[in-house]
């Protein structure tokens, strides 16, 4: 069993209750081995995907979590634990997790949290397959403009079916009145 932390811990415990609360995603990750170079990078990154990485001690975490009723989070916070608070596009931020795992083995994500909901390694790594935010708006807005460059284009035809149509009608009577 856990004790209450210590007045000076409390201050931590509300700052990742904060953090947790008020990202859109957090990906929990564990950071063994990396050197301080690169968890430089790792920030780096994750700053241009919009997003962050915080090392908290894993006994302030587990109070922050149930606080926020994250208790499903717990299983996840053993070992030397790295959370990445995302801000914006999850997508995005997972993506870059796994990109820098690729090549920096000692990197792994173990799960995170959604909208409150407590994710597996495969359910961030599907995050991650997701188009990002930019992209699935593009595609949203194709799908609006298609429809009516479509009926553009059949109005545009219609028209000059019936130019065609009309300059035919046009050019025989032209050679009706020429016969008689």
């Amino acid at each position: 069993m856990e004790r209450d932390p210590r007045p000076e811990k409390v201050a931590v415990v509300d700052e990742v209750r904060e953090r947790l609360d008020e990202a859109s995603a957090t990906i929990v990750t564990e950071y063994r081995g990396l050197d301080v170079k690169a968890m430089q990078e790792l920030r780096s990154e994750l700053r241009q995907a919009g997003g962050s990485i915080k090392i908290y001690k894993n006994t302030l975490t587990r109070l922050a979590a149930r606080e926020l009723e994250l208790a499903d989070l717990e299983p996840l916070l053993s070992g030397p634990t790295a959370l990445a608070f995302v801000e914006d596009d999850v997508a995005k931020v997972a993506k870059a997790l796994r990109e820098f795992a690729k090549t920096n083995e000692n990197l792994v994500v173990k799960g995170g949290v959604l909208g409150g909901v407590v994710l597996d390694t495969d359910q961030v790594s599907a995050l991650a397959d997701l188009p990002s935010r930019e992209e699935l708006l593009a595609r949203l807005a194709g799908g609006f403009q298609a429809p009516t460059q479509r009926f553009a284009g059949l109005l545009n035809a219609t028209t000059s079916k019936f130019a065609y149509g009309l300059q035919a009608l046009i050019t025989e009577r032209e050679s009706a009145d020429a016969a008689a």
